[in-house]
């Protein structure tokens, strides 16, 4: 899926996940939520739900920051976003669920529009709690904005910007500005959103595309072959081409 975002419903107790490089315990009636950016490698799930989209489904840019596809859940948070649902709000989580189920089911032309509402719903919810029992609302504002909004203009403009600086102009910021407020309130620095967002999308191509390295290298933003190659190496330990190989095999 293009650009996925996904709600992760733990059920039971004892769920083990490493993201980021990072070991998780999840406990029951715990929810995280995840973007395309996040490498994850599941170690054990007792039972969870699952919810995933992606920008054609639901991201309206108009929607409110706070709870549109570049929001606290996805984009804001400065570390990975997770929660208790409170014992006084199970039901109405599990009613919306409920409702996913039954609509799931319907085959009419009004199914999307929907969908599409109730996930909104859904999100409200998640990110009310979320607020509640995290430090969001000692945070300035304007902090998460400016990387919510920076992180949303890497997804856009990732293929063909490189550097900090270039979307520090975009967001009328100077690059130390950037620098100093993603080392206060995210685990990554800026650099580092680009350079992931370029692995992703090559290793995407390169697994599921024929297009050669070298068309691959010029299409996330890259002037030659040897640079992209040495990048590819440096994130996953691998050649480009070595990686392609690999991936055909299995």
């Amino acid at each position: 899926m293009e650009s996925p975002l996904t709600f992760v419903w733990f059920e039971q107790d004892n769920n083990e996940i490493t993201i980021d490089n990072v070991v998780y315990q999840f406990h029951k009636n715990q929810i995280i939520s995840l973007t395309e950016f996040h490498k994850v490698d599941i170690s054990g799930v007792c039972n969870a739900k699952l919810i995933r989209f992606n920008r054609a489904f639901y991201c309206i840019i108009d929607h409110d920051s706070e709870v549109g596809c570049k929001g606290i859940l996805f984009f804001g948070a400065s570390q990975l976003p997770v929660f208790d649902i409170p014992k006084e709000e199970l039901e109405k989580f599990q009613t919306i669920w409920k409702m996913f189920e039954i609509e799931l089911k319907s085959n009419d032309g009004l199914q999307l529009e929907m969908l599409q509402s109730m996930l909104k719903r859904f999100i409200i919810m998640c990110t009310r709690v979320f607020k509640s029992q995290s430090n969001y609302h000692k945070i300035e504002e304007g902090s998460i904005d400016i990387i919510r909004e920076y992180n949303f203009l890497v997804e856009k403009h990732f293929r063909t910007k490189n550097t900090v600086a270039e979307y520090a102009e975009m967001l009328h910021k100077s690059p130390k500005t950037l620098s100093n407020l993603f080392s206060k309130l995210s685990s990554k620095r800026p650099l580092q959103f680009i350079q992931d967002r370029k692995i992703l999308e090559a290793k995407r191509l390169l697994r599921y595309t024929d297009k050669s390295v070298k068309e691959i290298a010029y299409e996330i933003g890259f002037e030659d072959l040897q640079t992209f190659g040495r990048f590819f190496k440096n994130y996953e330990g691998t050649s480009p081409t070595d990686f392609k190989k690999i991936t055909i095999i299995q």
